[in-house]
């Protein structure tokens, strides 16, 4: 089993559940605010006057089989408008 954190841009939210419908996957967590910069480029999304924008966060947790499908989604999405924003994590899990 896997767990994948997604952060992106709010914009792309509805986007993001459509993957995860596509993937049948059912159970998640989404933090709708969350501020933050990229590690390399891109505008910040503060949800300040300056920087107005904001980002939405969410942790699923998969089969190893379904996350490969999924993050190609993701990964065409951010190469779409790299400038929007959205990064994905994958990890290992252990459930006892």
């Amino acid at each position: 089993m896997k767990a994948l954190f997604i952060s992106y841009n709010q914009a792309y939210h509805e986007e993001v559940l459509d993957f995860m419908v596509r993937s049948g996957q059912r159970g998640y967590t989404h933090w709708e605010q969350v501020q933050g910069q990229g590690s390399f480029n891109g505008e910040p999304h503060l949800g300040d006057h300056a920087w107005p924008t904001l980002n939405s966060a969410m942790l699923l947790f998969a089969e190893d089989s379904v996350l490969p499908g999924f993050k190609q989604r993701l990964k065409a999405l951010d190469e779409k408008s790299p400038a929007m924003g959205l990064r994905y994590f994958s990890w290992s899990i252990d459930q006892d």
